[in-house]
């Protein structure tokens, strides 16, 4: 098979790798890539939403199958321009169609799905510029603290805590009224914090059929202890140790099913990757968000514990026959730790030259944020590499990945050394 994978952050390292081992694949291009997808694939300089150009690289290269990373093509409905094109639509695309992408797309609509179909999550109130009164009075009748959250996507800075009332009311006004987020906060979403601990769980589906892939948590914290700013994901272990049977079993009955369930019922097709980000709150789960695809860091631990042929899973998954693949799951731990470029998650250092990866010894090294010029990897993102171990126990996977990521250098790195350490 020839595989177009669409992408250029860790997250599309590691399907590169995972999916460059299939002897299912002939040949792997990946869109736009980065510096490290290049040994795995043909990288290709196109830009996600380039629909047309997707198109004319589908046709010149054959394309049997298309893996779609990152949520904002599947939001912009790159499924459903596969769908319309004659020359297209029967090439499969792992991503949900525009209309399913909204579970993610839209912090409203994936409310009101889970709230229709009796999945456990926080209480919340929908608002609009034209409501914001309104809003403003609910929010005083409010505990603390509050969330707020932009309705569209927001480049994972749409969602805001606030500990005081006029903070909250100050936000909720900047977020309707003076457009923080742009389009996004056209809406905002007012909802109950839910106290807990986070984890991520993971369904590929068909459509009828689904896997739960490995869970995993992730550290969004830029600071050790979790301080700092909120970023795009400092690290992520997989398993979650406090994810046991009993606690899982609940995630299936509760949450899975309920959302398969919602989606048939309301003739809303998925094909691809559920995000299902989690709050355990005394043991039991509630749903904070839904995403459209993978995570990013998470698919960096995630992947390396799936044993099968990642190729053949998603050829059933594309065929509908997703049922007939039995998962096999390593027992071991895996743990990634993120290197960012110094200031991230704000202004941050770019095209500073990377070296020492050369030196990793018992870690696989996902690029991000990374770039080839003359011959050199340079940093372009800020969030730069994954630095991934796969080992028998939690504290040695922990400590292989952080000894490894000390080995890599580039100016004004920065990296956390306590990721996953509260759950030994």
């Amino acid at each position: 098979m020839n595989i177009l994978l669409l992408g250029s952050g860790g997250r599309e390292s590691a399907f590169a790798w995972k999916l460059s081992q299939s002897p299912k694949c002939d040949q792997l291009f990946i869109a736009p890539g980065n510096a490290g997808t290049g040994i795995y694939g043909q990288n290709v300089d196109l830009n996600v939403n380039d629909f047309e150009g997707i198109k004319n690289l589908v046709h010149k290269n054959s394309i049997d199958l298309v893996l779609v990373g990152p949520e904002e093509p599947l939001v912009n409905g790159i499924h459903d321009f596969f769908l319309a094109d004659g020359s297209l639509k029967n090439i499969p695309v792992i991503g949900p169609q525009k209309q399913a992408a909204q579970l993610e797309g839209s912090k409203d609509f994936s409310k009101e799905f889970m709230f229709k179909n009796s999945i456990p999550t926080a209480a919340s109130k929908t608002f609009t510029p034209e409501t914001l009164d309104e809003g403003l009075a609910y929010l005083a009748t409010h505990g603390l603290p509050i969330v707020l959250k932009a309705d569209g996507l927001a480049a994972g800075k749409g969602v805001l805590i606030c500990t005081g009332w006029e903070e909250a009311q100050q936000e909720l006004t900047a977020m309707l009224r003076d457009a923080k987020f742009g389009a996004a906060s056209k809406k905002v979403v007012v909802e109950e914090f839910l106290q807990g601990i986070e984890l991520s769980v993971f369904v590929l589906t068909d459509g009828k059929n689904y896997k739960i892939l490995p869970e995993a948590k992730d550290y969004k914290r830029i600071g050790e202890g979790d301080t700092g700013l909120n970023t795009g994901g400092m690290g992520s272990v997989s398993p979650v140790p406090f994810a046991d049977a009993t606690f899982m079993a609940k995630v299936e009955e509760r949450i899975v099913k309920p959302t398969m369930q919602g989606l048939q019922n309301a003739n809303i097709p998925y094909v691809g990757f559920i995000f299902i980000g989690l709050m355990n709150c005394g043991g039991e789960p509630y749903v904070i968000e839904y995403n459209c695809r993978m995570g990013d860091p998470e698919t960096e631990s995630v992947l390396p514990r799936i044993e099968n042929d990642l190729v053949e899973i998603l050829q059933a998954t594309a065929s509908g026959n997703l049922d007939q693949i039995n998962l096999k799951i390593s027992d071991q731990i895996a743990a990634t730790v993120m290197m960012v470029a110094g200031g991230y998650p704000g202004e941050y250092l770019k095209n500073r030259t990377i070296t020492g990866i050369e030196n990793v010894r018992g870690s696989m090294v996902f690029q991000a944020g990374t770039k080839l010029e003359n011959g050199e990897i340079k940093t372009v993102g800020g969030r730069v590499l994954a630095i991934t171990s796969l080992q028998d126990t939690m504290f040695n996977a922990l400590q292989q990945a952080t000894l490894d990521a000390a080995r890599i250098y580039f100016d004004g790195m920065q990296f956390r050394k306590d990721i996953g350490f509260d759950l030994i």
